[in-house]
């Protein structure tokens, strides 16, 4: 409702300008002053009214894409729940991605993503993503405006945080228009509210952007969000329109790209699947933006993982249309296990070996004409071939030259010692880039990382042997290590320059920032030539 608490002020104004009209005859110039003015002392006097004023947002597809009366919809959520058979996940989930269809079509999918939620968990806040169906606008829309409601009750909007969110990120926008009529976000909810026992409270982002750096920012906006205590909810359905068969060839393969949490890779295999000609394939994802969103927050975080929980599409259900199918994916993020024991890589000699002629090879290929060797998995090891991460570090007798690295991803190892061993060379931003005829003076070493372990206290910090990773924000920091090693640092020493000159934050700050140690298995090009 609206609140006109000032009426009194600018009832008078009102008086003043209808006399006015009435002067001037309802000439033009009299009517375009009082289009002026009205507004202006209302907004000015009146505190804005109305056009400030709080609104709740109401139920837009209720009775269309869900009941619309409360006793029957709690029935059909039961059911959906019923259906979706999921027990609760094991570890803490961190987003879902879920359909935003009817559901009739999309409704046992969508469930079986919620059911993996804790009913008691207590989430600060859910962020509830999608893509706008109906306007193309700069960033996203933030609704700051009131509350939503929905058959099952009002959901309250935590409209501190959004407003926080449209005042430091130019990609936020306090717009309440996209969303009255946008069904994306309000779907979700009454599975929100028929799952979670406690209270919670939203906030709505609609993006109504295809830019991908618009994308990547918000994303960066995002991020100090993206914490244990909050949860994202990404709304999305898959293919558009091929046939049954077909749909579930395009979603599965979209699937695999969310999967592989790279939000580049990601956006690949969308572009492929749109540029197949398949028939009547019109979009694989509609959210794809809402995704790729997602998939800059997780990318550089090894202890987070995408897992597949559902899949269907409405030419499955019955009385669907097999020749023109709309696809829909249940996927969960969850916090991976963590082994608290020795987790690092067993390599071999040859293993070793073979990775500092990898990266010295690609580092000749690519200086010379920026091409990338390709090496035959099938000759190297299994232990190349698996997932892991990596940095490498480059030295001018005895002096640094370059070091980048990266935690496990989704590539092999030996694929990331080579894209690491370039990014030493060219894009460590301390250094200007290697020159092809300095290469023979350098000296390879690559530390091979064991996955982040998360720890509470300085205490589990065991120098010489753990490296340690910090986040606070948008700020993160590591330091191999060997690197507190050689300099003979103590614990505080150890955390404090990493939090003062690789995160950026105060000396310290570490105290309460995300902290994880890792170990390395180190090894050069001495070792095994006398270089």
């Amino acid at each position: 409702m609206y609140s006109f608490s000032g009426l009194h002020i600018c009832l008078p104004w009102f008086v003043f300008f209808g006399a006015l009209y009435y002067l001037y005859g309802g000439k033009v110039q009299a009517m375009k002053l009082i289009a002026m003015i009205i507004p202006l002392v209302c907004a000015l006097v009146c505190g804005g009214i109305p056009a400030l004023a709080q609104k709740d947002r109401q139920p837009a597809v209720a009775g269309s894409f869900y009941p619309a009366q409360e006793a029957l919809l709690r029935v059909s959520l039961k059911e959906y729940f019923r259906n979706a058979g999921q027990p609760v996940s094991e570890n803490p989930i961190r987003a879902v991605i879920v359909p935003h269809a009817g559901y009739v079509y999309s409704g046992t999918v969508a469930a079986s993503a919620f059911s993996r939620l804790d009913p008691e968990t207590e989430y600060r806040n859910v962020f509830l993503i999608g893509a706008s169906h109906t306007a193309m606008y700069h960033g996203a829309a933030v609704y700051t405006s009131g509350h939503f409601i929905t058959p099952l009750g009002k959901v309250p909007v935590n409209t501190s945080l959004a407003a926080e969110l449209v005042k430091n990120c130019r990609e936020m926008h306090d717009q309440a228009s996209p969303h009255v009529q946008e069904h994306s976000l309000e779907v979700e909810l009454p599975f929100l509210q028929y799952r979670l026992k406690h209270d919670f409270q939203i906030v709505p982002v609609l993006i109504g952007t295809r830019n991908l750096s618009s994308l990547r920012a918000m994303a960066r906006c995002l991020q100090p969000y993206f914490t244990p205590e909050n949860l994202f909810v990404i709304s999305t359905d898959f293919s558009h329109y091929p046939s049954s068969d077909d749909a579930v060839k395009v979603d599965r393969s979209t699937a695999e790209g969310v999967v592989s949490n790279d939000p580049e890779q990601f956006l690949q295999v969308v572009r492929k699947n749109e540029a197949s000609g398949i028939k009547g394939l019109v979009t694989a994802m509609c959210g794809w933006p809402a995704v790729y969103c997602l998939l800059n927050l997780t990318q550089d975080d090894p202890g987070l993982e995408y897992s597949l929980i559902r899949y269907a599409n409405s030419g499955q259900v019955p009385h669907g249309d097999k020749s023109r199918a709309v696809g829909y994916w249940a996927i969960e993020l969850i916090e991976k296990e963590h082994n608290t024991g020795n987790t690092s890589m067993n390599l071999t000699e040859l293993d070793k070996k073979h990775l500092l002629e990898i990266a010295r090879r690609t580092l000749e290929r690519y200086l010379d004409d920026e091409t990338l060797v390709a090496f035959n998995p099938d000759k190297l090891s299994p232990n190349l071939n698996q997932e892991g991460g990596a940095f490498v570090t480059l030295t001018k007798s005895g002096a640094l030259r370059g070091c980048i690295g990266r935690f496990a991803g989704s590539d092999p190892l030996y694929i990331t010692v080579q894209k690491m061993a370039i990014a030493a060379a060219t894009q460590d931003s301390r250094f200007k880039p290697v020159t092809r005829e300095e290469l023979d003076e350098l000296e390879i070493e690559i530390s091979v990382l064991s996955p982040l372990q998360p720890i509470q206290s300085k205490d589990e910090i065991v120098m010489g042997k753990h490296g340690i990773y910090m986040r606070k924000g948008f700020s993160t920091g590591t330091f191999l290590p060997q690197v507190g090693k050689k300099y003979g640092w103590t614990v505080d020493e150890f955390l404090g320059r990493c939090a003062r000159d690789k995160a950026g934050i105060g000396y310290y700050e570490w105290k309460d920032a995300e902290l994880f140690v890792f170990e390395a298995t180190v090894f050069s090009e001495h070792e095994f030539s006398g270089r």
